[in-house]
């Protein structure tokens, strides 16, 4: 299996770009890096909650949009290019209250200018909680 990464990063370098604005509040952070996979959990604390007390679908969303954002970003030259969301969606298979959630993000299509990535999000028990499909477009720096 080839690698996808432009160039090689830690995991150390991800939790950089993960530690701010929305992604570091609720706690996001990537966890594994394979050739073609970027891993990413995010606890299960009120801040992702619905008032009734399980997952907020949102939450679930903002997980899988922020960990393929990241990728296509790790996949293009980051001095020329820039990968922003273009279409995300989300099917919320199980209700989760407690625990930590893992994003296991593969891609699709990498194209020049899109990609479309497939992100499986499972509790620590592995049980699959919501999938969801993410196209990000790719874009010149100015």
């Amino acid at each position: 299996m080839q690698k996808i990464w432009f160039k090689d990063h830690s995991i150390a370098e991800i939790n950089l770009i993960f530690k701010t604005y929305m992604t570091g509040y609720l706690e996001i952070k990537a966890t594994a890096i394979h050739d073609n996979m970027l891993i990413a959990s995010m606890p299960i604390t009120d801040k992702v909650k619905q008032p009734f007390g399980i997952l907020h679908g949102g939450a679930s969303v903002v997980l899988a949009e922020s960990v393929g954002s990241v990728a296509s970003n790790l996949v293009v030259d980051d001095e020329k290019y820039a990968g922003v969301g273009m279409e995300v969606n989300a099917n919320h298979l199980k209700s989760v209250h407690e625990g930590t959630l893992f994003a296991y993000c593969t891609p699709l299509h990498l194209g020049a200018k899109s990609h479309v990535w497939d992100i499986k999000i499972k509790n620590e028990k592995d049980v699959l909680i919501c999938v969801s499909r993410l196209t990000v477009a790719v874009i010149e720096k100015k």
